[in-house]
């Protein structure tokens, strides 16, 4: 068990501001989101670390052409640092990336939990802005990256199942572990006003049943058959098609980013000593 005497208390400007990427369904574009979402930043002259969190089935590296020696797997079976594993990417953004098909990875054990939270803290100290791109669904990693985390980035589409699952993802983390404060992304919207209307509708659901629960609406991003296209191309969107809709609608997603509010700091050992357990007994 983690003893809570090792945990210490952190400075807000020593520690990067800490995003989990999640949605509820699979399929709904996180990766593409969160890897642009980093690339932006990182051409606005952001220390920017994107962290592969979908452990068993890497996908950013792929997004990106890359291919990495090694990964987050070799960190958990201690034949690596993160350090030692962390790449570069797109824009000057560092990159962890994940192992692809090793099954057991895909539900991290206690001390794992341990060794990968304590791996991070002594990394992520050189960056401002760190994003996990988790895995879908609300699997106990899913769970892990979003309670290590001090802000919840949540993306959806107009599809009900896709609506359905990322409010089953909020009640986990709002009834478990007493999380209140999330961010929504509508992506693939015809209009606007669709994504104004989809965050209304989970809002409404929310303060029905949850209560107290804070949801911050952060934009939509337009439906873009490019974006496919770039995911092939295996490289930015934001990098070859510039001047689209949906780079627009990106890039003033890193601006509402860069003027949010900073939550109070909840990560690194301080937050495993208080929290961590709760997801890993």
């Amino acid at each position: 068990m983690f003893d809570a005497s090792l945990a210490r208390p952190f400075e807000v400007s020593s520690f990067p501001r800490v995003f989990a990427v999640s949605s509820g369904k699979g399929g709904v574009g996180k990766t593409t989101l969160a890897a642009n979402l980093a690339y932006a930043l990182s051409r606005k002259g952001e220390k920017v670390l994107l962290f592969d969190g979908d452990l068993g089935l890497a996908n950013v590296d792929v997004l990106f052409g890359l291919t990495p020696k090694c990964h987050v797997g070799d960190v958990l079976r201690g034949h690596a640092s993160l350090r030692e594993v962390m790449i570069e990417g797109p824009g000057g953004m560092k990159i962890l990336p994940a192992s692809s098909g090793i099954v057991d990875l895909t539900q991290l054990s206690e001390p794992q939990k341990l060794r990968l939270l304590e791996e991070f803290d002594a990394l992520a100290r050189d960056f401002a802005w760190v994003f996990f791109d988790t895995a879908a669904g609300i699997s106990e990693n899913v769970l892990y990256f979003n309670l290590a985390s001090q802000e919840r980035l949540l993306l959806c589409t107009p599809e009900p199942t896709a609506l359905t699952d990322v409010y089953a993802l909020i009640k986990v983390l709002y009834r478990r572990y007493g999380v209140k404060r999330f961010h929504l992304v509508v992506n693939w919207v015809q209009h606007p006003r669709q994504g104004e209307e989809i965050f209304r509708q989970l809002l409404r659901v929310v303060e029905r049943f949850l209560g107290s629960v804070s949801l911050n609406f952060l934009g939509a991003l337009p439906f873009d058959q490019r974006v496919s296209q770039a995911v092939r191309f295996q490289r930015p969107f934001l990098e070859i098609f510039p001047h689209s809709p949906w780079a627009k609608a990106l890039e003033d997603l890193a601006e509402q980013i860069l003027s949010l509010d900073e939550a109070p700091f909840d990560g690194g050992l301080k937050f495993f000593g208080r929290k961590i357990m709760g997801v890993v007994a």
